[in-house]
């Protein structure tokens, strides 16, 4: 599944620099705010410091936690999950940190080093709990299962709650305002699953087949009824490598199942998607304006929050099928 050699191998060098991180107070916070999505540096006895590992789950706790935290994402918008490597100020950020949150399923598989060299000992949130988890192919790396759970604003809405209940514990005084900020987010999740439903119930029976980038969207497929056909990377994890063999046979499956289109992701390099599109004579959605599957997009963008997201990727899929 998810490649952790960049991290692995970066492990030495960064508890290396741990101390020089150590003595650059907010460092980590100055390179959050820099994505526009990321609260400033807090005091001590100011909002509760949370370190947020991925794009979507550092919206969860931002809307959850409201003015009540104060939120350091590690991952920046349309940086790949599946090749990352830790830096000095996510050590420092870690290390300053009163939760962090993971999307879980394996997806961080360079945290535990990262917390281990930062010396935290606090609560580490696995968002994942509780969500019915989709199975990997049967190797070792996708062991732990799909980590793309958030595909599914159901599921969305069990991350949120496990956030909700790390903040309330930790916050006890202001446990009553992240429950309001759940009930009201819960609402616009419901809304937004709903929405998804009746625009994917526009596309006839017959058209409502996908071929994606990788594998990220399985549960999108399975909440909304969908047919998967088949992925240009077929594998959870974007740095794996397709072969000749495995391009003739997606087009030669494309052509005899009557897919419409392919789908790119806004993050990933569009040309092998255009290319087998070409092969097989269906259109092709690829570039900044196509899917966002493993990340959001930075502010202003189309998939700048989870539900912009989630609404932008339906009215590609919808534009597309239907066309």
């Amino acid at each position: 599944m998810f490649s952790s050699r960049s991290g692995l191998a970066a492990s030495a060098g960064l508890i290396a620099l741990l101390a020089t991180a150590c003595g650059q107070a907010g460092a980590a916070q100055t390179s959050s705010a820099a994505s526009g999505q990321v609260a400033t540096s807090a005091a001590a006895d100011g909002p509760l410091k949370v370190v947020a590992t991925t794009t979507q789950v550092g919206d969860f706790a931002r809307n959850i936690g409201g003015d009540k935290v104060s939120v350091t994402q590690i991952l920046r918008p349309n940086v790949d999950p599946h090749d990352y490597e830790p830096s000095p100020a996510d050590i420092q950020a870690i290390a300053d940190a009163d939760i962090v949150v993971k999307n879980g399923v394996g997806l961080e598989k360079w945290l535990d080093q990262v917390i281990s060299s930062a010396g935290f000992e606090g609560q580490v949130v696995d968002a994942s709990q509780g969500v019915t988890i989709r199975k990997g192919d049967g190797s070792e790396e996708e062991s732990a299962g799909d980590p793309h759970i958030w595909h599914n604003p159901q599921n969305a809405k069990i991350m949120a709650a496990n956030i909700e209940k790390a903040l309330a514990a930790k916050d006890a005084p202001d446990a009553t305002a992240y429950q309001a900020n759940l009930d009201s987010y819960d609402a616009k999740l419901d809304a937004l699953d709903a929405d998804i439903a009746k625009r994917i119930d526009t596309i006839p029976a017959d058209r409502r087949k996908l071929v994606t980038n990788h594998d990220a969207f399985g549960y999108y497929i399975d909440r909304y009824h969908l047919t998967f056909i088949g992925s240009i990377i077929p594998s959870f994890d974007t740095s794996a490598e397709l072969s000749a063999k495995q391009i003739s046979n997606l087009v030669a499956k494309i052509k005899s199942t009557g897919v419409t289109a392919v789908f790119s992701e806004s993050s990933l390099p569009p040309k092998t998607a255009q290319a087998i599109g070409t092969e097989a004579g269906v259109k092709v959605e690829a570039g900044e304006d196509s899917l966002y599957g493993d990340t959001l997009g930075p502010e202003g963008s189309a998939g700048a929050t989870y539900l912009d997201m989630e609404k932008h990727n339906t009215d590609v899929i919808v534009g597309a099928l239907n066309g």
